[in-house]
């Protein structure tokens, strides 16, 4: 039996905008995505702007996955309901492009530098209120 940890991310409205943010920055690449408007029993009564909301999605980022979706209608994520992301790297200057280019429209919560576990860390939460650890592991 194996184990794997993948997260999940659910944001309100904007999860297409991060995807595609996501690929500018790391490369990541769309294995799937289903809208609310795509599920088969979806009820009438939901309103046009939920239908095209992402209700799932899975992507790509080198060996690992992620999932996301949107919060339908608008709903707004219960404290504790955010997910953090550690982004590992083995070279501090692909570490540090990555978490400048996280940073933008966002907010550093450590900035980045050597600590005594890492050659590069750093911690913030990006324009999406997704926050992400960058980790350097080198040798």
């Amino acid at each position: 039996m194996s184990v794997k940890l993948t997260p999940y991310i659910t944001l309100e409205g904007r999860t297409q905008e991060a995807i595609q943010f996501y690929g500018q920055v790391m490369g990541a690449e769309v294995l799937s995505i289903l809208t609310y408007g795509d599920m088969p029993d979806l009820p009438d009564t939901f309103p046009d702007e939920v239908r095209s909301l992402v209700a799932h999605a899975k992507v790509q980022v080198g060996g690992t996955e992620l999932m996301f979706s949107d919060a339908p209608g608008g709903t707004p994520i219960e404290s504790g309901k955010r997910v953090t992301v550690c982004v590992t790297t083995d070279s501090v200057e692909e570490s540090r492009r990555i978490f400048d280019a996280l940073q933008e429209g966002g907010e550093v919560n450590m900035p980045f530098r050597e600590e005594p576990f890492s050659p590069g860390f750093g911690d913030l939460t990006d324009k999406f209120g997704v926050t992400f650890q960058i980790y350097t592991e080198l040798g």
